[in-house]
């Protein structure tokens, strides 16, 4: 007996248009959508401080959930710079998640490059900015000069301790040791220019990063013990860029209850909104907040946390986002 089907050819193609049409926005939803990218511009790889979300040993529900569900994880703080004059890719931090965050990069700019990647900015050697030029080494990418811009002590950490040093004597990695406030310029457009904060310097000096392209600047400091021991001011900077990438790893001081917060100083959220309270909404609009503990209630969708941020004026920063320079 033959079946007929109860959908008429016009019933038909209507149903493959819905098909399409669902289909394009779960692929839309899902991350950045491979395209050439023409212009310099940056590209936020991640947003977590070292630990990452998931963090080791949490039993909270922000991680329990997210240890079951991929699609909640959020890798540790990174960004990518492309420089679309001359097709050359650069990582700010080597996080434990670099892998998966270049591959996201080359994925995003579907563009046809030679070896790894053009450089990485390390801004100091606590594990999440660093640890990730293991995959470099001969146990994973046998590498080839990948350079790696970082300060003085930064360099010297990695040329005496191993397995860094190895990465150095096999030349997985050429170092490009940087002074402080001395621009690197990697284009006719494009500069960096490392800025020393006051951090826990145990085994290298930190820094941010100005970040100076064709057009527009970017401050980049995840890390910093407090903005008032600084001998910068940050509204001064702010006033000089299009975006400020500032950490903000808790949110107030009432997160940790396993350690003194004074083990981990950091300017929390609410610190920095009420330094910069008194500046135009215009300014605060170029502030982006990252590198999140994992117990920072902003990282909830829809928190009051994350509202009392958002209605202030300023932004909180997620992967994927891009910013054009």
């Amino acid at each position: 007996m033959a079946i007929v089907s109860p959908y008429t050819p016009h019933k038909i193609e209507h149903l493959r248009f819905l098909e399409c049409l669902l289909l394009f926005l779960l692929v839309s939803c899902s991350g950045p959508q491979p395209g050439s990218v023409s212009a310099t511009e940056i590209y936020v790889l991640g947003v977590m401080q070292d630990g990452g979300l998931p963090h080791i040993g949490c039993q909270k529900s922000c991680c329990a959930e997210a240890f079951l569900e991929p699609g909640l994880r959020r890798p540790v703080v990174s960004l990518g710079l492309f420089d679309a004059h001359n097709n050359k890719r650069y990582l700010f931090e080597a996080t434990p998640d670099l892998p998966e965050q270049l591959e996201h990069f080359n994925s995003y700019l579907n563009q046809s490059f030679e070896g790894l990647v053009d450089g990485v900015f390390l801004t100091h050697a606590h594990i999440g900015h660093y640890t990730g030029l293991m995959y470099f080494g001969k146990e994973a990418k046998d590498a080839k000069g990948v350079k790696v811009y970082a300060m003085e002590r930064m360099s010297s950490f990695l040329q005496t301790n191993g397995p860094w040093s190895q990465l150095v004597d096999r030349n997985n990695i050429e170092l490009v040791t940087m002074q402080p406030e001395q621009k690197q310029t990697l284009s006719d457009q494009l500069s960096v220019t490392p800025i020393l904060v006051p951090h826990r310097d145990e085994y290298s000096e930190t820094v941010g990063y100005l970040i100076s392209g064709p057009s527009k600047k970017a401050l980049f400091v995840p890390d910093i013990d407090k903005w008032h021991r600084w001998d910068r001011s940050l509204i001064s900077l702010i006033d000089r860029v299009d975006y400020a990438f500032l950490d903000a790893t808790f949110f107030s001081g009432a997160e940790l209850n396993n350690r003194p917060m004074s083990q981990v100083p950091h300017p929390s959220i609410l610190e920095t909104m009420e330094l910069l309270s008194a500046a135009p909404r215009a300014q605060r609009q170029k502030v982006y907040f990252l590198h999140f503990n994992h117990t920072n209630p902003v990282l909830k969708h829809g928190s009051g946390a994350a509202q009392k941020v958002l209605d202030a004026g300023f932004n909180l920063a997620e992967k994927h986002q891009r910013f054009p320079l």
